[in-house]
């Protein structure tokens, strides 16, 4: 979506809509938000988005549809071991993260 274009889903304008979301209360005190993916797209567009989160410094990570965004400037710390692609993990069934238990 070009820059000043409204989204025809928002009555906002993308900046507008970019403005309210870094507005929160959340944001200024320098917690997490969540938004997902498509209203990202549909209301700011993603490329504009970005260059929203680049410009203060902030961190997004995608998962599942969903952007997490750390909108402060602390380094992120994996707690887990580094994450793998999907290509690497191949096909899953709900069965493969089943208890052990409960089969």
């Amino acid at each position: 979506m070009l820059a000043g274009m409204q989204s025809r889903n928002s009555p906002l304008s993308p900046e507008i809509w970019l403005n309210d979301l870094f507005a929160s209360k959340a944001v200024q005190q320098g917690a997490v938000i969540r938004r997902k993916a498509r209203d990202v797209e549909r209301f700011a567009g993603m490329d504009a988005f970005l260059r929203e989160i680049e410009r203060r410094g902030y961190q997004v990570v995608e998962n599942s549809g969903q952007l997490v965004i750390f909108c402060n400037r602390a380094p992120l710390r994996w707690l887990t071991p580094p994450p793998i692609s999907s290509k690497e993990i191949g096909p899953k069934s709900f069965q493969d993260f089943a208890r052990p238990d409960a089969l």
